[in-house]
């Protein structure tokens, strides 16, 4: 299959995505879920805006950055995360999905994806049992072959090991599998594995600019992949 672009086209077999802040916003979850953990530590509430900066390099990432947020030090913090984790994740499995909303445009491009004969993979840090939870909340799963969390390999985004092991798992070449995501983080990988990127312009990007972030495309919404694939000749 051909994707085409501004001034370009590129040969695809298969996309991975990205799933919060790419196809899914989550922020309303993210905010219930650590607001949550922090009255059950007794400390003070984070607010959504700040969240949204922390939010995509994994679980442990945004756990211990919230925590420090709250007025914790090191010390404290390491004390604290086995504690913090066990309610979060009570909380985050208690809500999952109720305060999320699929983006608009997103059904779209995954079925414009899927009618083309490309296997997708959901590849996302989030970890496993919250991922696949929400996507069939959101009634997403049926798009995907595969999905992947943060837990399924050794190393996360911003490392390309989940990049490339999903690409053997979709049996694919990372040079003509797309890699579809929000953040540095995705740009990253996607580069260090070989794999050519579009970036979604509303997601969760650590509060910097995605437009600095180089990237085949800048998209507003998946459904802009309608009308851009065609059969490889």
């Amino acid at each position: 299959m051909q994707l085409h672009l501004e001034g370009s086209s590129i040969a695809l077999d298969a996309v991975m995505l990205d799933l919060d802040g790419t196809l899914v916003n989550t922020l309303g979850d993210f905010s219930a879920a650590l607001n949550g953990m922090l009255a059950d530590l007794r400390l003070p509430a984070i607010a959504p805006e700040v969240i949204e900066h922390l939010v995509g390099k994994g679980t442990e990432h945004l756990l211990r950055s919230v925590l420090a947020h709250g007025g914790l030090d090191a010390a404290q913090v390491q004390a604290q995360y086995a504690q913090a984790w066990q309610r979060y994740e009570h909380h985050y499995l208690r809500i999952n999905g109720q305060f999320a909303q699929v983006y608009p445009g997103v059904e779209e491009g995954l079925h414009t994806l899927a009618a083309a004969g490309l296997p997708l993979a959901c590849l996302t840090n989030k970890p496993l049992a919250f991922a696949q939870p929400l996507l069939r909340a959101k009634g997403l799963e049926k798009y995907f072959q595969c999905v992947f969390g943060g837990d399924s390999f050794a190393r996360k985004k911003p490392d390309p090991l989940p990049l490339l092991e999903t690409c053997k798992a979709l049996g694919t070449q990372p040079g003509r599998t797309l890699m579809v995501g929000d953040s540095s983080n995705d740009a990253q990988a996607a580069r260090a594995a070989g794999c050519p990127v579009v970036l979604m312009t509303y997601g969760f990007n650590h509060g910097e600019p995605i437009a600095a972030v180089p990237a085949l495309a800048h998209w507003d919404a998946l459904a802009q992949v309608q009308g851009r694939l065609s059969p490889q000749r």
